[in-house]
Order: C-alpha cells, then structure tokens, then sequence
C-alpha cells in the first residue's frame, strides 16, 4: 500500500523523493519504494526523513515500532514527577522557556503563577522577539467550562474574575509581535506548558486547585507517544479557540 503520508509530508515540504534521499544519504529508487510500495527503511532512515520532513517517524510509519518498542521510547518522555505544581522548582519554568528556539505554547483556564510574574512576562516577550512563536490559550470568562471549574474549586464566579485579571496583566506581552492569544471554552483536563520538545502538564484533580495536583515533567523522544498525545490535544483546543481582541 503507497505511503500517502510520507507522499503528502515531501509536498508540504515542497520536496522531492530525490531530494529527501540526497538529505539523508540513501538512493533516490528506495525513497521511491517508501512512497509507493509502502517500504519500511531502517530506522535511521526512518528518523533523519522524519526530522527533515518536520513530522513524527510513527506518523509517517505507524507500524514500524512494535508495541515493546514504543512503550519504552514513551516511558523514557518521563523527565520527573511532582506530586504538586508548587513542587515544581521555580527554575524549571524559567530554563525550559529560556531554552526555546521555535515555540512556548501554553494551554490553561488563568495560568495566574505565570501571569503575575514581571520578570516572566518579560522572558516570553523577549523570546518572541527573538522569533519564538507564542501561543497563550486562556479560559473565556463566560463559559460553561469556567464556571463548572470554579464550582469545583469553591470559587464560584471568583474564578471567572480571576481570568479576567489575568487577561489584563498580559497587556503589554498581547502587543508583541508573535504573541498569539486565543479564549477557549472546553474542559479542561490538564495545564499544558511546551517549550519546543519539552511539556509540562499539571494534571486537574477534582476539588483541588491546580496548585496542588501533580506535574509530569517530560521530553519528546522519538518514537514516544506521550507527548504526542498531548500536543495533538493543544491543537484541538487551538483550532477552536476565538482569538483575543
């Protein structure tokens, strides 16, 4: 069966076979064999086309790692577990956003920790100065999903005010150029916080404050599908989202 995904993901790149083969050092005639036979290279392969091509290797070959393998490559994400977000070292935050090259996309009903920092809002300014993309997904104030959230927490319409607030203290990181800022409606079951490959999720625990339930720190390692799962998640809500005026 052809490889479309592999076929599609060459002209997303504006690529040809020839080219992705000369990238990577292998003949033009067995990229061919990729696409249209639906060959599965070796896994060195497999990993220098899916860097260059900017995709995930399982999602241009989906069977080529055996359930074994796969697992251990998504335990391996596992950087550190905190039993609470206020375990998290404070200079976990500032590392893995000052590390970022490409992109800090964050998902959260206030992020408030965050936003009522000076010196962070300073840091994503400055990172999307220097050409960092920065996505910053926030609740809407008004939803159905903020108001259960803040029945959960017992604080009731508080917890709506404090988005509010948290919209007004990023005023001045809104008008950076690269800065993207969108109100979402939807359950929220984890915090997300990425930095290029590295994501910290606060998981959501029912009655507890974001505060106090527990983080996983984790890396994307190749072939892993934790991360994975929980960046495909963001762009779910992304796509959904209403840009913020």
């Amino acid at each position: 069966m052809p490889n479309e995904r592999l076929r599609a993901a060459l002209l997303q790149r504006g690529a040809t076979p020839a080219t992705l083969a000369e990238e990577i050092g292998v003949d033009a005639k067995s990229v061919e064999r990729w696409i249209t036979q639906g060959r599965t290279p070796y896994r060195r392969h497999r990993y220098a086309a899916a860097a260059y091509l900017g995709v995930e290797e399982t999602y241009l070959w989906p069977k080529a790692l055996s359930p074994e393998q796969s697992k251990a490559a998504s335990q391996s994400e596992i950087v550190e577990i905190y039993p609470h977000r206020w375990s998290v070292p404070n200079d976990l935050w500032r590392r893995i956003f000052e590390n970022a090259q490409q992109e800090i996309s964050v998902l959260v009903f206030s992020g408030f920790f965050l936003a009522d920092d000076p010196s962070m809002i300073k840091l994503l300014a400055d990172k999307a100065k220097a050409g960092v993309r920065v996505r910053m997904l926030l609740g809407e104030p008004d939803s159905e999903a903020v108001a259960q959230r803040g029945r959960d927490e017992g604080l009731n319409e508080l917890f709506a005010a404090k988005i509010r607030n948290v919209i007004v203290l990023y005023r001045s990181l809104r008008q950076v150029e690269g800065t993207e800022f969108r109100l979402h409606g939807t359950t929220l079951y984890n915090s997300l916080y990425r930095a290029d490959d590295q994501l910290i999720v606060n998981t959501h625990v029912y009655g507890a404050m974001a505060s106090e339930a527990p983080v996983f720190h984790l890396r994307k390692i190749p072939g892993g599908e934790m991360v994975s799962t929980y960046l495909e998640s963001y762009e779910k809500v992304w796509g959904e989202a209403t840009p913020l005026d």
